[in-house]
């Protein structure tokens, strides 16, 4: 992470660098209420749909009927797939707001935070807008919007231009605001402006960080122009947001991060503690721990699950404030926060297998990675040989290369190695095949030179065509790696041999005859992994018992 964000060009604004310049500034004029800009900004209107949980795909909301009943019965599974803008009070809200509920003529749908508060409206303090879980749809990763969506989410505003985005996507900077104004109601640095500011006030309210440290942590480098960003789009001070809160922040820094419910927690921890790497990482029955890298200082966290909300709480301890975005981000895809598994279940109901996959384990959700690298490494260690082996493996080159950290204490005491320390290391002495060692350091090479990289928005088949062209790497490698360290939901290792065996009731079919049976339940096939993963090990007990 960078300390220094650049200068920001958006349309015909003025330039803007984080943490200057007014909110007004960074608003779009209203659409109009027809088109296809309609969607994002405007009431949603629509045909009813028999679905009760619609999916909200990027730009677009579920129709009006559908987002009324989710807000009248305050349904968790809609929380951040659409925002209520209520007129009278000038305020937006979750659709889980616990608040009396609005009349109906003083309402109006939003996609969007942003285009919410492009609209007018300040976020409410009772149900805090910050803590709603984002959308999954941009990590199809494929269509243009979807693509910026993503790399704007992992971040690529906060170190970087509109017109390093728009060069990264292949279109000028002027075509990407007009796609984000058309489809979205508001201009790609406005979305990353609320994202900013819904952060600091996340950290208003629940922790006792100084306005100095805030205002760091949110992208702006002057308190002056964070509070006056801030009273602009929040409509509030921030010491008024500060006195506000409602329960008294505990010691440390503990966020909350919310999730669209079900969730299976344990199965979760279960997947990542099987996989743990001691001196990095520590998963307990109702935890995970890790030693975490940033380029200000190492940093230990802690994640556990409230018993009651639909929430995990993230505890950092000594993170730099500037740290603290990467970290939720990375939290919240480790444990793939963002999911919306109502379209992922539907589109599983014509099989059964997954069908019953679903009914013993409706929370299952798909592993990601802290970071990308390290899960590219994994994956490679993980050829052919168990999950147990390959953890073994995993800890000796941790041991053996990893970089010494002392100062966390408590048995956290090494960070995985960079890809510049195994571009050329005696990789053979951990008991590695030379062939195999060949491939991790032809990874290192290609990761530390730029050839490859683990940025969000990419799309999967060009991925997996650059990991695919690396020594001893094929196409179980690269979809591994894309499900977990891309967090791309339609990845699909289809030469899995337990995959293959479980669709085959024990005799294993064909690569081929996997994904052609695989093609009904994209773009959610990751998910189908998972699903399929555990039946096979829900199998296997049952036929030992």
């Amino acid at each position: 992470m960078k300390t220094k964000s650049a200068n920001v060009t958006v349309g015909a604004h003025p330039r803007i660098t984080s943490g200057t310049g007014s909110v007004d500034d960074l608003r779009v004029p209203r659409l109009k209420a027809s088109g296809r800009a309609q969607g994002a900004l405007l009431e949603g209107a629509g045909a009813s749909r028999s679905d009760a949980v619609a999916h909200c795909h990027g730009n677009t909301l579920p129709a009006s009927e559908i987002c009324d009943r989710a807000r009248e019965a305050r349904d968790a599974r809609f929380d951040g797939l659409f925002f209520t803008g209520v007129t009278s009070t000038g305020i937006y809200c979750r659709p889980v707001c616990p608040a009396p509920a609005p009349k109906r003529r003083n309402i109006r749908y939003f996609a969007t935070a942003a285009a919410a508060a492009a609209a007018g409206f300040r976020p409410c303090l009772r149900c805090r807008p910050e803590l709603a879980p984002g959308s999954m749809a941009h990590r199809l990763g494929d269509a243009l919007l979807d693509r910026a969506l993503a790399m704007i989410a992992d971040g690529a505003l906060q170190d970087g231009s509109v017109d390093d985005l728009a060069a990264c996507l292949g279109v000028s900077a002027r075509q990407l605001r007009r796609l984000f104004v058309d489809s979205m109601g508001v201009a790609p640095l406005a979305l990353h402006t609320t994202r900013r500011l819904l952060l600091a006030k996340q950290l208003l309210s629940e922790t006792d960080l100084p306005a100095t440290q805030i205002a760091l942590a949110s992208g702006f480098h002057s308190v002056r122009r964070f509070n006056a960003a801030f009273q602009q789009g929040c409509g509030l001070a921030p010491t008024q947001i500060r006195r506000a809160r409602r329960q008294p922040v505990g010691n440390g820094l503990t966020l909350r991060l919310c999730y669209r419910p079900p969730f299976d927690f344990a199965a979760m921890l279960n997947f990542l503690g099987k996989r743990a790497m001691p001196g990095l990482e520590r998963v307990a029955a109702d935890s995970y721990q890790r030693l975490a890298g940033t380029v200000y200082a190492p940093v230990r966290l802690r994640v556990t699950a409230d018993p009651q909300q639909p929430e995990l709480h993230l505890q950092i301890d000594g993170a730099d404030p500037r740290a603290i975005p990467d970290l939720v981000r990375r939290v919240r895809r480790l444990f793939d926060l963002d999911a919306d598994l109502a379209p992922v279940h539907r589109a599983f109901a014509g099989e059964p297998l997954l069908a019953r996959g679903i009914a013993q384990r409706p929370g299952l959700r798909v592993p990601g990675g802290w970071d990308g690298f390290e899960i590219a490494v994994r994956a490679i260690l993980g050829q052919q040989i168990s999950v147990a082996g390959a953890t073994t493996l995993a800890g000796r080159l941790l041991r053996t290369f990893g970089t010494p950290c002392t100062s966390s204490g408590e048995g956290f005491d090494r960070l995985f190695p960079a890809p510049e320390a195994l571009r050329e290391a005696p990789l053979e002495s951990i008991g590695l095949p030379r062939a195999r060692a060949a491939s991790l350091r032809a990874l290192a090479a290609a990761v530390a030179d730029g050839v490859v990289n683990f940025s969000a928005g990419q799309r999967l088949d060009e991925f997996v065509a650059r990991l695919c062209a690396l020594p001893g790497i094929g196409a179980w490698t690269a979809h591994y790696v894309a499900m977990r360290a891309l967090g791309h939901p339609d990845a699909f290792p289809s030469g899995d041999l337990i995959l293959r065996q479980v669709l085959g009731n024990s005799s294993a079919i064909s690569e081929r005859d996997c994904e052609a049976r695989s093609q009904a339940w994209r773009p959610w096939r990751a998910y189908a992994v998972l699903h399929l993963w555990q039946l096979s090990n829900d199998l296997a007990k049952e036929r030992t018992s």
